[in-house]
């Protein structure tokens, strides 16, 4: 019993020190992404379109690398290497965005950040798995959003701060000192806790996805994700919309801190909540607040609005994040397969993700925010009542 408690104490100062990590990472990266969409579709003169483009084609990327990290670190058994790696290039690339000179540019650089997400991701959140017991998973992941999310808060609350004085180019270059903070904490203060293989050697990829694509109700589950992951617009469309409603640019960073503040305080109620109620039956909440947040992008009509628009959304976030990847291990039990699991759980979120912001930006150029809200709101409400069937057949 000793020896149970100090091996839970262990996993949550790992889980703490990763959530320091997230906390200094997303500093760096919301001060970013807080100006970026702007900066693509003003300076750099990128369309909807385009911006849809950048965003859905570097996030693929770094979700497809999440597949094969996820898979390496079961089959080498050690996390902490590629996590290590993929913060240490999303640290390194940012500041290059106040070099770019066109969105071409801008979209190298959004990419090299996605993909040092994509190493690192899944076998974070394998080690973040490994590090509590399997009833307080939720709350594990949970903490680590929130404290992901105090970051997020931070970010762009920094922007909004520095823009008047440095503008783009400064805030871009000024974002690697709190990513390297968070590589500094990484690599002094979080610890491997993969669990020993029952098997003698480490199985193959190839094998290790086989067994988990055999696991037919996880297969069910990633299949509801995709149908709601096709129409979720990410949140650069809710920053663009807001500039639209009449949110100066100079404050559109604050908009951004509404979604942050609204994720932080959601994420870890979100995952507490999802332990005694039932990690499915918070996805079809998450489905449900979503769908209000695309209805609110449809019927918003001024710059206050686009800041209720920003909360809604952004519970949306803190609910789907921390439930998403809370879930997997209940359909994936054997520790040396989740990081498989999550490597495809987010193969399937990023080919998503891509469908979702091209289709999302295009509707928006062409048709108007009213066809493209309604696309999203349908995407939605079809994947919350697969989710409500999939409960029933349980």
């Amino acid at each position: 019993m000793v020896e149970e408690g100090e091996k839970e104490k262990a996993g949550r100062r790992n889980v703490y020190a990763l959530g320091f990590v997230s906390f200094f990472t997303d500093v760096s990266s919301e001060m970013v992404f807080a100006l970026l969409p702007l900066f693509l579709t003003g300076p750099l003169g990128a369309s909807r379109t385009l911006l849809g483009l950048i965003e859905g084609v570097g996030e693929m990327l770094g979700y497809t690398v999440r597949m094969g990290s996820g898979a390496l670190s079961d089959r080498t058994q050690r996390r902490k290497p590629l996590v290590a790696l993929g913060y240490s290039l999303s640290a390194a690339s940012k500041p290059f965005f106040g070099a770019a000179a066109g969105w071409a540019d801008a979209f190298v650089v959004r990419s090299l950040d996605r993909v040092g997400k994509g190493v690192r991701t899944a076998p974070r959140d394998a080690l973040i798995s490994e590090s509590a017991p399997e009833a307080k998973v939720g709350r594990a992941f949970g903490i680590h959003r929130s404290m992901d999310h105090a970051g997020a808060i931070v970010g762009p609350a920094l922007a909004f701060a520095l823009f008047p004085y440095v503008g783009f180019q400064g805030v871009f270059y000024a974002s690697i000192l709190p990513g390297a903070l968070a590589v500094a904490v990484l690599v002094l203060s979080v610890k491997e806790r993969i669990a020993p293989s029952s098997s003698s050697k480490p199985r193959s990829m190839s094998a290790n996805v086989r067994a988990v694509l055999s696991q037919r109700r996880f297969v069910a589950l990633l299949a509801i994700m995709a149908v709601f992951g096709v129409g979720a617009f990410n949140f650069s469309f809710v920053l663009v919309r807001a500039s639209d409603l009449g949110v100066p640019d100079g404050s559109v960073a604050l908009v951004y801190l509404a979604i942050n503040v609204a994720h932080a305080a959601i994420g870890y109620p979100a995952g507490a909540l999802a332990d005694r109620a039932g990690k499915e039956k918070m996805l079809v909440l998450a489905y449900g607040v979503f769908a209000a947040s695309a209805f609110l992008m449809l019927a918003s009509a001024d710059a206050a609005q686009a800041y209720v628009l920003a909360l809604v959304y952004g519970a949306y976030v803190g609910i789907a994040e921390t439930v998403q990847r809370a879930v997997i291990p209940r359909y994936v039990a054997a520790s040396e397969h989740r990081g498989t699991a999550y490597g495809l759980y987010n193969l399937v979120a990023g080919f998503s993700f891509l469908a979702a912001n091209v289709v999302f930006g295009f509707l928006l150029d062409s048709s108007g925010i009213g066809i493209a809200a309604t696309y999203s709101i349908i995407t939605s409400a079809l994947a919350a009542a697969a989710m409500v069937a999939f409960i029933v057949k349980k």
